[in-house]
């Protein structure tokens, strides 16, 4: 996907700006520069519904080159680090991925055209999310690129084959309405891709947490967590 992301991350979980911490222009805090971009997305978010009672946090956005937003990811759940001092499989979360439905559409400058989005898209964004946030722990740091990139190669040829052998039938909640999820468990946690209503895609990926038994749900107020974020 072509997409640019704003408030890029410090680590997997998004660093102390996105977490609430100060940071930006006369110490503008972090969780209110963050939630912005999601305030002007032109669809809505998704989150877990209230079954789960954990905490929540915002992620980032991936705008287009017009700037307009096209993806975002929320947290639930212990905020994924690569950091030691809470191992892999210490770690609980969940992150729900967004990402609006958009047709095959020419690009800004009139000069070519900019790829629609799918269920793909979602799988994908939720595969590489994963990996982004997860290695092998035996693996030194300095063959992590090597791996990243092996596997993100991997992880892309699956969300473009959403019916082949690497993907199971899930089928979860969404505002309710029992709905059909792609779905796929690796060592390293487990991804799943599925559409919604108000055209929008959902993508999540997790962690130490079942994906059975989840629900998704419209976020009312996204602003929410912003402030769990915050620890408000």
């Amino acid at each position: 996907m072509e997409t640019t992301s704003r408030a890029e991350p410090q680590d997997a979980a998004g660093g102390p700006d996105a977490s609430g911490g100060q940071g930006g222009p006369q110490g503008v805090p972090g969780a209110r520069r963050v939630v912005e971009g999601y305030l002007t997305a032109g669809f809505p978010w998704y989150g877990l519904d209230e079954a789960f009672t954990g905490p929540r946090w915002l992620m980032q956005v991936g705008t287009a080159a017009d700037g307009a937003v096209e993806h975002g990811s929320v947290g639930h759940g212990d905020e994924p680090t690569l950091r030691a001092e809470l191992g892999e499989e210490e770690q609980r979360f969940v992150v729900v991925v967004t990402v609006a439905s958009r047709p095959l559409r020419r690009s800004p400058d009139g000069t070519g055209v900019l790829e629609a989005t799918s269920v793909s898209s979602a799988a994908w964004l939720a595969g590489s999310g994963l990996l982004s946030c997860t290695w092998p722990a035996q693996l030194e740091r300095a063959l992590r690129q090597d791996w990243l990139e092996q596997q993100t190669a991997i992880a892309w040829e699956l969300a473009d084959d959403l019916h082949g052998g690497g993907w199971s039938a899930l089928s979860l909640p969404v505002d309710g309405i029992p709905t059909d999820f792609h779905y796929r468990e690796s060592e390293y946690g487990w991804v799943l891709a599925g559409a919604a209503q108000g055209d929008v895609h959902i993508g999540a990926y997790g962690r130490g947490m079942s994906a059975y038994g989840l629900g998704f749900a419209v976020i009312k107020d996204i602003e929410s967590y912003a402030d769990r974020s915050a620890g408000v």
